[in-house]
């Protein structure tokens, strides 16, 4: 017997309310939406024009779709026909997904999901859920969505650019030969500006020969010479014109656009080309990419960033300034990408009251048996403090020679060096010989003390027991947030172009990890079921087992071994 089931009838269905239930993914995150303040959410209004549908019900309903895996306006657009909790979270109403993209792209979006990470760090902070004072902070790198082989690079235009400068210049020349240049000098003419002057002035004398030529007779039986510098002009203005003053222009505008960097997309002008660590070809193809600078704690993110460079040393100091949250933790922990003099200084200077557990890039490998015993290593040296010298291990001495400055060219920083020079009169002829390079020069070792002395600071507080707590909990707060991020979420690759927006993108994403976790440990702890997690099943099926075998025991010692003293 199976259902009545017919189709092609005609019904009347009432769909009074949608209801879901009390424990969905969809209150939690309603209701944190609507716990920011509404002058937030609302931004500067606009007065005029039809209304626009509210920010708070546009930020639900794209927190919900990514949580499903939904990235496409499209596919939105089509949950909210379909799917209960968003019809519920945009109350029935009908979004284009032009709406929904328009909202997403917008300046006010971003300033929204920026600002949502203060309140949830505030909601952490209300409920006890700040990882014991520490903020880990790591960074990853996501490709763009950008075609991959649209690459602009920095060298080549630098190249090309030069190149055409040289050819204005020449082209400068050959018009002051023929006197048609009189206010362009040849410094601005290797720019676009002075280029279109130049093709301007060339015009006018190529009006004004025009002119000339209408006046004289038809007939001129040796050719006109104004016929034939007029030809020669034309050549001139065409090659100005059509070659020289667009690519003047597309080399200045190229340089703009790198702001420093190396290369750029032509479809994304924010990202850059840089490794990463899907490489499928396994050739270290280079792809348009962002860099996520990430801050967690207990596996949450409180804030986060995107860069355009793909080093992580370089992005510390200027992540930590645009942190508003940073005053809520008194420890700052991050791997050795970060431990760099410059950043050690850093965070001395500005952040004095705050402990950071950054190992530097030889950390791990100084504490190796194989480097200790290393006799070509400076740190195993004999260095006498007296006399301020050191030894090698094949007895070269090396006697201070003077003071040297460097400075980094990236951040300014002006580093200090010792250089020490090997003698060259050494105790034997062969002590002599080891004292010289292979060109004949005498060997030189350079010390930096203020970095060694920052380095065994480094190394004396993570060695303690609490450095060794606190950074050991770096790979499980921080590392999973990226796993999640790609492999659970499926954000592999950005959804928009531009910096902005795709710092938009990112941060919907991150705020509805946020929300997904807090959700599920929250609901965990609501349940009264005794199969809420895996361990209270275990120990639920054990009591079962015991239970059952005592009622076995029982039954069998009442069957067979009767009580006998009655």
């Amino acid at each position: 017997m199976y259902q009545n089931y017919t189709t092609g009838q005609t019904a009347l269905t009432l769909n009074l309310d949608f209801t879901i239930p009390s424990n969905h993914l969809a209150n939690t995150i309603s209701w944190f939406v609507d716990s920011i303040p509404e002058d937030v959410l609302l931004g500067n209004t606009a007065k005029t024009g039809r209304p626009a549908y509210h920010p708070a019900m546009m930020l639900k309903i794209l927190l919900f779709a990514y949580s499903r895996r939904v990235f496409s306006g499209r596919k939105i657009e089509l949950m909210l026909e379909e799917n209960v909790p968003m019809m519920v979270l945009a109350e029935n109403q009908k979004i284009s997904y032009h709406t929904i993209n328009n909202f997403r792209s917008s300046e006010h979006a971003n300033e929204l999901v920026k600002k949502s990470f203060l309140y949830f760090t505030n909601l952490l902070e209300a409920e006890g859920l700040i990882n014991e004072g520490a903020v880990f902070i790591d960074g990853i790198k996501i490709e763009a969505d950008a075609n991959r082989y649209t690459f602009v690079w920095r060298k080549a235009v630098e190249k090309f650019h030069e190149k055409l400068k040289g050819q204005a210049s020449e082209i400068y020349d050959e018009l002051i030969a023929k006197e048609v240049v009189k206010a362009v000098t040849q410094e601005k003419v290797q720019t676009s500006q002075g280029l279109e002057e130049l093709a301007q002035e060339t015009e006018a004398e190529i009006e004004k020969l025009t002119e000339e030529i209408e006046q004289e007779p038809k007939a001129i039986p040796s050719g006109s010479p104004r016929k034939a510098r007029r030809r020669g002009l034309k050549k001139l203005l065409h090659k100005l014109r059509k070659d020289y003053v667009p690519r003047m222009k597309k080399y200045e505008e190229a340089e703009e656009i790198f702001a420093g960097r190396n290369s750029y997309s032509k479809t994304d002008h924010d990202a850059t080309f840089m490794h990463m660590k899907e490489d499928n070809m396994k050739n270290g193809q280079l792809k348009p990419g962002y860099n996520i600078q990430a801050a967690t704690t207990d596996q949450y993110v409180v804030d986060f960033a995107l860069y355009p460079n793909p080093t992580d040393f370089k992005k510390l100091e200027p992540f930590l300034k645009q942190m508003p949250t940073l005053n809520k933790f008194d420890k700052i922990v991050a791997d050795a990408g970060y431990g760099s003099e410059y950043n050690y200084s850093m965070l001395e200077k500005e952040y004095p009251d705050k402990k950071h557990y950054i190992p530097y890039t030889m950390y791990e490998k100084e504490k190796t048996r194989k480097y200790k015993n290393d006799p070509t290593k400076l740190a195993n040296w004999y260095y006498d403090k007296a006399e301020d010298y050191y030894l090698d291990h094949y007895g070269v001495k090396f006697s201070f020679k003077c003071n040297q400055q460097r400075k980094d060219c990236t951040t300014g920083q002006v580093r200090n060096f010792k250089i020490y020079e090997a003698d060259e009169v050494q105790k034997t002829p062969e002590l002599e010989q080891l004292a010289k390079t292979a060109s004949g020069w005498q060997r030189q070792i350079r010390y930096n003390p203020n970095w060694n002395q920052l380095k065994e600071k480094a190394k004396e507080v993570l060695q303690s027991p609490e450095g060794r707590h606190i950074y050991s909990m770096r790979k499980y707060d921080v590392e999973p947030i990226f796993g999640h991020l790609k492999n659970v979420f499926g954000i592999r690759r950005t959804h928009l172009r531009g910096k902005k927006k795709v710092e938009t993108d990112i941060g919907i994403a991150f705020m509805m990890m946020n929300l997904s976790k807090y959700w599920n440990r929250r609901w965990s702890k609501d349940q009264s079921s005794l199969f809420k997690n895996k361990k209270n099943k275990k120990k639920t099926v054990k009591q079962l087992k015991l239970r059952v075998g005592l009622i076995v025991f029982w039954y069998l010692r009442v069957s067979y071994f009767p009580d006998t003293s009655q």
